[in-house]
């Protein structure tokens, strides 16, 4: 089976591809503060389950991308840089983003358009600026390859998505899970960083991470994270039976 995109064809009867980016030190920079400005407003606010439900987040990526896809799987290889410490601020980076986004997601936050312009735009600005006035920094290559976890990952979004689906064909109308709502939220929160490191050039030109990364890679954890999520909110308040 093969699928035609503009003027390439990409096959999807091999999905062991290299994801690769190329960015440089004043991205990591402009980064940092990004997160910190994010962090200062989520405590300014009052935001602490959104904070510490993306602190959780980063914790997660770590494990998975440095202890997982570079010391058990090594698919990750990263050049011009340590791998320990720029692992650490790349899994903060997209793990604490990523986490918080999807808890003001799933909380319904009245505020979740600015929320998600803050970070998109966010994202978008310092690509580009990096791009165009990082010249004079060190430059950091990284890459992995894929073949050996995909599968893994499809079997964890399978198992999690059907527990939703039998849920709702199980259950009375009011106590359905909005499992379009997930999937939206798992697309649209990976789609977006993949995007912006395409058409900033930091991301190498193809679509196989662009699409295939956008429906498994985020969408895998979104019922589980709904169920945390629901569990935060409502467990403690629901009445103990004797």
């Amino acid at each position: 089976m093969e699928l035609a995109i503009f003027n390439g064809i990409y096959s999807f009867r091999n999905l062991d591809y290299v994801v690769a980016r190329e960015l440089n030190i004043l991205y990591i920079l402009l980064d940092i503060l990004f997160l910190i400005l994010i962090a200062v407003l989520l405590i300014r606010l009052k935001k602490w389950l959104p904070l510490y439900f993306g602190l959780a987040g980063a914790i997660i990526y770590f494990i998975v991308d440095y202890g997982i896809f570079y010391l058990l799987l090594g698919t990750r290889e990263v050049i011009g840089a340590n791998t320990f410490w720029f692992l650490l601020w790349l899994s903060i980076s997209y793990g604490f983003t990523n986490f918080l986004w999807i808890w003001l997601f799933l909380d319904k936050d009245k505020h979740i358009i600015d929320w998600s312009a803050l970070i998109i735009i966010g994202w978008f600005s310092i690509a580009l600026i990096s791009q165009s006035f990082g010249s004079s920094f060190a430059t950091i290559q990284i890459s992995r390859g894929t073949g050996s976890y995909h599968g893994i990952m499809a079997a964890i979004l399978l198992v999690g998505y059907l527990i939703v689906i039998i849920h709702n064909l199980t259950k009375k109308q009011a106590a359905r899970i909005p499992i379009l709502r997930l999937l939206f939220i798992g697309i649209v929160v990976q789609l977006s960083w993949e995007a912006i490191l395409l058409i900033s050039g930091i991301r190498p030109e193809g679509f196989n991470p662009l699409i295939i990364n956008s429906l498994l890679e985020t969408n895998l954890g979104m019922p589980y994270l709904f169920f945390i999520h629901r569990y935060i909110k409502n467990g403690s308040r629901k009445p103990l039976h004797h």
